[in-house]
């Protein structure tokens, strides 16, 4: 199994992906579906996933992240696709993730970027 090692900034920032399963480097735009198993989480206030969230997400603001990441994804290999408003507080999850355990984080960056990234529309509630 071919692995990729992706670099991304603001944090711990060594991140496995597998290259068969969707993951692209950062800022890349050729990603469009998540693989199989993978987790979209949105790590920004309750209020702000309220305004709008990508379709499919779950809600998990990022101060809340190490007590609640089990509750959507038990294993520490599951693949976790985050994003925020601009990719500080995803920084900022993911290095708790790592702490615990997680290996396979992509910072998608703000929610705009992240429904183009992923061709998912915003929606509302």
């Amino acid at each position: 199994m071919k692995l990729k090692k992706l670099i991304l900034s603001g944090g711990i920032a060594t991140v496995l992906c597998m290259a068969s399963g969707g993951c692209s480097g950062a800022g890349s735009n050729d990603q469009k579906s998540l693989p199989a198993g993978a987790v979209l989480i949105d790590v920004r206030s309750v209020e702000e996933f309220n305004a709008g969230h990508l379709a499919g997400a779950v809600n998990i603001p990022h101060t809340e992240i190490a007590e609640k990441i089990s509750g959507v994804a038990k294993e520490k290999s599951t693949p976790l696709y985050l994003y925020c408003r601009s990719g500080r507080r995803v920084g900022i999850a993911m290095e708790e993730l790592s702490k615990l355990g997680y290996t396979k984080m992509v910072n998608l960056g703000g929610a705009e970027e992240a429904s183009q990234k992923l061709n998912r529309p915003l929606v509302t509630g």
